[in-house]
C-alpha cells in the first residue's frame, strides 16, 4: 500500500476486497474469473437505466461473428449522429457485453447518442491480436451499415475501459491510417493501457492492494500474450500526430495512470486537441463501481461533461 491520498469511500471499498476470503481472480481458470467479474459488477455497480432501444446484433468478420448492443436514448433518429463504440474493460480476459451494460446504458442516457458495445473474443481461446482484430472489423462495419442500424452517422468515437482503452487507442491509430467509411472524429479512453512493456513508477507505486495489482495484469498478460512492439497491442507506437481529438482519463492509484499520462501528453505534443483528467484518490475500474463508490458516479459525470465539451468544439 502506498501512504498518497485514498477517499474515505474508496478506501471502504479497498478494506472490503481486502477481507474477503475469496479467490482472487489471477487465482482461478478465465471462465471462473469472468463469472467472478460480472458477480462483483453487478454488486457494485449502478442499476441501468431506460432506454427505449436497446438490440442484440451480430456484425460478420474474417474470424466469424462478434455480438454487438446498440444502445440509443431516442426510439428514431432522422438527423446524422456521431456513435460512440464501445469496447470493455477485462484485460482481454474478462468482460462481456453483461459487465458493461449500466455503463453503455448511463452514456447514451447522457450524451444522447447511440453507443455500440462490441463483444470481442477473449483469451486464452483468442489471444493477441484477436481482441483489436474484433474491435478494427466491428468499427468498419458499424460505418458501412448504417441503413441495418437504421442511424445516418456522422462520425465515429471509439471509447472503452482499461484494455478497453487500449483498445479505443489501437482503433485510433488503425483507422487513422487506413480510414473507414466514416470518421473518426474524437477518441474517449479511460485508464487506458497503452504500453505492453511499462514498468516502474505507478506500476509498482500501486502494485498491490488497488483493485488491479500487478499479479492480476501478469495473470491477464500470459492469456493474452501480446507482443510488446506491436502497434495493435502498444498504440503509442503509432504516428499520434494523427490521432483524433481525446478525452483522456485516469484514476490516481492505478497502475496503469502513468503510462495514461504520457499518452496524453504524448498527444498533446503532437498538437491534438486532448482534455486529460486524472481522477485523484479513486482506483482503476471506478466506472464500474458507482453504487458502492458515490464519488466514482461523480467522476463519471465529471467525464462526460468532458466529452461534452470536446464534441461541442469540434
Amino acid at each position: 500500500m502506498t501512504d498518497t491520498y485514498v477517499r474515505p469511500d474508496v478506501q471502504m471499498i479497498l478494506t472490503m476486497m481486502a477481507q474477503s476470503d475469496q479467490p482472487l481472480m489471477s487465482e482461478v481458470e478465465p471462465e471462473v474469473a469472468r463469472e467472478m467479474y460480472n458477480m462483483m459488477a453487478a454488486m457494485l455497480e449502478a442499476d441501468a437505466v431506460e432506454l427505449p432501444r436497446i438490440e442484440d446484433l451480430t456484425c460478420p468478420s474474417p474470424d466469424g461473428d462478434i455480438a454487438l448492443r446498440l444502445y440509443d436514448s431516442q426510439t428514431e433518429r432522422s438527423a446524422e449522429t456521431p456513435v460512440i463504440i464501445f469496447y470493455h474493460g477485462g484485460g482481454f480476459v474478462i468482460g462481456d457485453l453483461e459487465s458493461h451494460h449500466s455503463f453503455c446504458t448511463y452514456i447514451s442516457r447522457e450524451m444522447d447518442l447511440p453507443v455500440v458495445a462490441v463483444d470481442y473474443r477473449l483469451a486464452p481461446e483468442a489471444p493477441f491480436p484477436a481482441a483489436p482484430h474484433d474491435s478494427i472489423a466491428a468499427t468498419r462495419w458499424v460505418a458501412d451499415n448504417q441503413e441495418q442500424l437504421k442511424l445516418k452517422i456522422s462520425g465515429l468515437i471509439p471509447c472503452g475501459d482499461s484494455a478497453g482503452g487500449n483498445l479505443t487507442l489501437v482503433v485510433g491509430q488503425m483507422l487513422a491510417a487506413e480510414p473507414a467509411s466514416v470518421p473518426i472524429i474524437a477518441q474517449f479512453p479511460m485508464y487506458p493501457a497503452s504500453r505492453m512493456d511499462a514498468e516502474g513508477g505507478s506500476m509498482d507505486e500501486f502494485a498491490e492492494g488497488f483493485l488491479l495489482t500487478k499479479e492480476s495484469m501478469d495473470y491477464f498478460n500470459s492469456h493474452y500474450a501480446p507482443k510488446d512492439d506491436d502497434i495493435h497491442v502498444s498504440p503509442y507506437l503509432g504516428d499520434l500526430a494523427k490521432s483524433p481529438p481525446t478525452v483522456l482519463v485516469t484514476a490516481g492509484l492505478d497502475p496503469l495512470r502513468d503510462q495514461g499520462r504520457e499518452y496524453a501528453a504524448d498527444l498533446i505534443r503532437h498538437g491534438i486537441d486532448t482534455i486529460y483528467i486524472e481522477m485523484s484518490g479513486s482506483v482503476h475500474g471506478f466506472i464500474n463501481i458507482r453504487k458502492a463508490v458515490p464519488s466514482a458516479a461523480q467522476d463519471v459525470d465529471k467525464m462526460i461533461a468532458a466529452w461534452k465539451t470536446l464534441l461541442a468544439n469540434l
